[in-house]
């Protein structure tokens, strides 16, 4: 895979087509939203979902640790689909996440789904993580500079050769990186609507997660109704 280059905040950063976000000076890997245990959550209600999300979801983390194997693992909140998410994990993805936890310092940003700290998973919960110039946090705030964020589960719709694709994407601009969920069953909000458009009232930039790279397009090329 071939990461985007983003110079951010005074630093290098660099965006993952997995939709991970790379600070390679900080030893640093971000992502947002995973959703753990959404199917066993959907299934309580008595909606049954295959119940693959979390061993999918840890299946990709554990890839991405192992390519860039950072120190420092930071995850943008709603990480369980909610606060009893972690202790519903089946016994093989509970190892499976421990030896990621083993392997770099977690950090757990607490989101609108798991407000409480996941029981029972290592790592440091915090309501907000900073490092030098740049802040970590779940949902982003307007006004502020230096914020990468999470929570909307971005995603976007863009021409391509005569009809519209539609992906998960990064959004960027020179105040905040908002992160695409990373979560097997997590859903997406269109980049135009309000919620994210707010965050972005100057414009910026998607990067449309591909396979093997991604696509830059602005704020402004892209089409209303990704879903």
């Amino acid at each position: 895979m071939t990461p985007a280059p983003l110079h951010f905040a005074g630093e290098r950063l660099l965006l993952d087509p997995a939709g991970a976000l790379v600070w390679p000076a900080a030893q640093l890997l971000a992502v947002a939203d995973l959703h753990l245990e959404k199917g066993t959550a959907y299934a309580a209600r008595g909606e049954l979902l295959p119940p693959w999300d979390t061993r999918t979801t840890l299946e990709r983390l554990a890839g991405l640790l192992r390519r860039w194997r950072p120190r420092v693992a930071v995850a943008l909140g709603d990480s369980f689909h909610d606060d009893r998410g972690a202790g519903r994990l089946a016994p093989g993805e509970a190892s499976r996440l421990a030896a990621m936890t083993a392997s770099a310092h977690f950090i757990w940003v607490l989101g609108n789904h798991d407000p409480s700290p996941p029981e029972g998973v290592a790592g440091e919960p915090v309501l907000e993580y900073r490092l030098g110039g740049i802040t970590f946090r779940h949902i982003g705030k307007a006004g502020v500079a230096g914020e990468i964020c999470g929570h909307h589960h971005p995603k976007a719709m863009v021409p391509a050769r005569g009809c519209a694709v539609s992906r998960p994407c990064f959004v960027a601009d020179s105040q905040r990186v908002m992160l695409p969920a990373f979560g097997a069953y997590a859903g997406g909000l269109d980049v135009r609507h309000p919620a994210i458009a707010a965050l972005f009232p100057r414009g910026g930039r998607v990067f449309l997660l591909g396979r093997e790279r991604l696509f830059s397009f602005s704020l402004g090329q892209t089409r209303a109704g990704a879903a």
